[in-house]
């Protein structure tokens, strides 16, 4: 997804987001990145400009935009300088609850997410004991008369300090009550302002990156039924589709920091001189630079080419998976080049080359690691047996 490319309308929210986005500098997102802080700031500008509504229905106050325009949004956000993982999950939690979610949850929830009102940036999957093992999760949810008692804990639960309500997936069926080991599994809305302190404790967990990430415990938290999105035990099909938006968002991400590492390297490589010459001069320096650029290039190919898949309502699993992998490969060559092209001016914070480069590790582990996407395609789309 090049600047420029697509439709007109996706070519004005990329000089939208850019626009926006040239307020918040990479003293900014040092700060941030210094402080362990959340960029409230930036956030609110976001939401105040109408970005993170981009998938949410105009009946519901948000703008009726497809993953291709929200996948433009984040790329800008990130080739900008910046990181959108403080706010992302508002826009691929939405597939789970636009396509499963009951009419008065919709009339609920969406005007007031879309107003800015309510932040849904919590996706409580993952746990300690099973990791990307999503169907062994541990967590349950007891039906008792119009309420549910939740019992477990999460980890890597990111931005659940910051936002007010979570997309939670809990067991409903033991493993052995269910015929498949997909269905026991149901998924819930949780208001966490009402359950801070009535059975749900956030703790954070400090990383390498300012990822505002943490773990939760419940304990007997209450969730109302009405909380219940789609039917009970068809929890884990209904959250696929929040992983695949997810993940092709996770790809346009990486597809912007790659731009941002490529750009950055090669101004750099032009102004640097040594012995005489600019460092841009020479092939070692050059072919990692144009090695990244054509494997961005394709990246954002299959990148837009799962969007697209994905706004015409087709199944999009070996798309989503192969366009996290390449983006996430991509982003890290970028980055490999560039910090390698800075030399020690690469771990300088002031360039902010070893923060980006930083950030943009994480993809090669999360949303799902890179050997888990291979093991996917190898076996579910080339046939070949299974390997876990």
């Amino acid at each position: 997804m090049q600047d420029g490319d697509g439709d007109e309308e996706t070519r004005a929210i990329r000089a939208g987001v850019a626009q926006l986005c040239s307020r918040f500098d990479g003293a900014y997102w040092r700060t941030c990145d210094r402080q362990r802080a959340y960029p409230q700031a930036f956030v609110e500008a976001l939401t105040q400009a109408g970005y993170l509504a981009a998938l949410i229905p105009e009946e519901y106050g948000g703008s009726s935009l497809g993953l291709v325009h929200a996948a433009a949004i984040l790329e800008e956000i990130h080739k900008s300088g910046g990181n959108s993982a403080a706010c992302h999950a508002q826009m691929y939690i939405m597939g789970t609850i636009l396509r499963h979610g009951s009419t008065a949850q919709k009339r609920r929830w969406l005007p007031q997410i879309a107003g800015g009102e309510v932040r849904l940036q919590a996706f409580g999957v993952t746990e300690p004991t099973s990791g990307t093992d999503t169907l062994s999760l541990r967590t349950t949810a007891v039906r008792e008369g119009d309420r549910y008692r939740v019992n477990g804990q999460k980890v890597w639960t990111s931005r659940a300090e910051h936002s007010d309500l979570m997309l939670l997936l809990a067991r409903t069926s033991s493993r052995e009550e269910v015929e498949k080991r997909d269905e026991g599994l149901s998924t819930f809305i949780v208001d966490m302002r009402e359950a801070r302190g009535n059975g749900l404790t956030i703790r954070p967990i400090r990383t390498m990156i300012n990822h505002s990430t943490t773990e939760i415990f419940f304990d007997d938290l209450e969730v109302p039924a009405d909380n219940l999105v789609g039917e009970e035990g068809k929890g884990f099909r209904y959250v696929l589709d929040g992983m695949n938006a997810e993940r092709v968002l996770i790809a346009a991400e990486c597809v912007g920091d790659a731009r941002w590492f490529i750009e950055t390297a090669v101004k750099y490589a032009c102004e640097r001189v040594v012995f005489g010459r600019p460092i841009g001069a020479n092939q070692g320096v050059q072919f990692p630079i144009a090695k990244a650029y054509s494997q961005t290039e394709a990246a954002a190919l299959m990148v837009r080419k799962a969007a697209m898949a994905f706004d015409s309502g087709q199944s999009i699993g070996p798309a989503a998976n192969m366009a996290k992998y390449l983006a996430a490969e991509a982003s890290w060559a970028a980055g490999e080049a560039c910090l390698q092209t800075h030399g020690g001016f690469g771990f300088a914070e002031d360039y902010d080359v070893e923060r980006k480069w930083r950030e943009t590790r994480l993809y090669q582990v999360a949303p799902v690691s890179t050997n888990m996407i291979l093991s996917y395609l190898g076996q579910h789309v080339l046939g070949l047996p299974r390997s876990y």
